[in-house]
């Protein structure tokens, strides 16, 4: 059984603790956190055991699930990585772009498993979907949240755009041709609202809007392709697919049809896949057990979240230049 241990244990951390718990394909060996408070707190609660510093945790197990703050998650894992243990590490995968090239470096000479935690691949609706999704056309994505200072240490675009943008990446199998952007910092440092239009060379675009001063929460796909329109709601977990036929007769009169210029007819149907209820989480630290267990691909590779975080920087750097063009007509 392998043994697993987990590196920060603020929010999303104790939710990850809780899930190994749970799953009997790890023997969960503790955590470390280092605010003093925190881990002495999770610990009684939690009845875990705690460790007095990485180093001696990532000696202890085989696996190393990283959930602390971006900023040190090259530190966390490139420790990890020195000594040989499997990774998983929560999304972003690293801080920035020249931390990403090195990490990946870094696995390739430990050659060990990793895996980068975009979760929305685990989601049921989007696992329900995946098979009817053939060469989108158009995608248009929004992730909405009411405000939450948890987070707004790092740009929208990092703390929730990179979801979209990795359900993005993994549904266009083409390079990026061209990227517009609109960015605006409301209520911290950097932007809080954003919005990205992406242009594959194969013809394909992606409008993406990420916004955390939102008055709801929403987390929805709207996917055209040839002859069908699907949606995909991450938040509800649903999914619906709007397909149009070739009507061949007579059309059904209790059908949706629509009728076209040219005199065709087509009919419309609407199907809802079942979607299987899962844990997300436990569903993609379980995927990551198999990877390393029948020495397989991870779901979700180290290169999928170094070009997730590259696309991020794509837009971030847009929005720093537009920010920079209003500035020096201003002054």
């Amino acid at each position: 059984m392998l043994k697993i241990g987990v590196l920060g244990a603020g929010h999303l951390g104790k939710i990850h603790i809780n899930c190994i718990k749970q799953l009997s394909v790890y023997e969960f060996v503790g955590f470390y956190d280092q605010d003093e408070n925190t881990a002495e707190k999770v610990s009684c609660d939690m009845k875990v055991r705690r460790f007095p510093s990485i180093e001696e945790l990532v000696d202890a197990v085989d696996v190393v699930d990283i959930v602390t703050p971006t900023i040190s998650h090259f530190e966390c894992a490139s420790l990890a990585l020195r000594k040989g243990k499997h990774v998983f590490i929560e999304k972003p995968i690293v801080a920035t772009v020249d931390e990403a090239n090195r990490l990946i470096k870094l696995a390739d000479e430990a050659k060990v498993k990793v895996q980068v935690g975009h979760v929305e691949r685990f989601n049921p609706a989007y696992i329900a979907a995946r098979p009817h999704i053939n060469a989108p056309l158009f995608v248009e994505a929004h992730r909405l949240a009411i405000f939450n200072p948890r987070g707004t240490d790092v740009p929208v675009v990092l703390d929730l755009m990179v979801h979209d943008i990795d359900i993005i990446l993994d549904i266009i199998k083409s390079p990026i041709k061209n990227v517009s952007v609109s960015g605006v910092s409301i209520v911290s440092p950097t932007p809080d609202i954003t919005n990205a239009r992406i242009e594959f060379e194969n013809g394909s675009v992606a409008n993406l809007t990420a916004s955390r001063i939102s008055l709801k929460n929403m987390r929805r796909h709207r996917i055209f392709q040839k002859d069908a329109y699907i949606t995909v709601d991450f938040l509800d977990k649903k999914t619906d697919i709007v397909r149009i036929h070739d009507v061949k007769g007579t059309p059904d009169p209790l059908a949706m049809t629509i009728d076209l210029a040219d005199g065709s007819c087509k009919q419309i149907t609407i199907e809802q896949p079942e979607v299987t209820p899962i844990n997300s989480i436990m569903t993609e630290l379980e995927s990551f057990h198999n990877a390393i267990i029948n020495n397989s691909e991870p779901s979700v590779t180290i290169h999928d979240g170094v070009y997730a975080l590259k696309v991020c920087y794509m837009i971030l750097d847009e929005i720093a230049r537009n920010q920079q063009i209003v500035q020096n007509h201003l002054k």
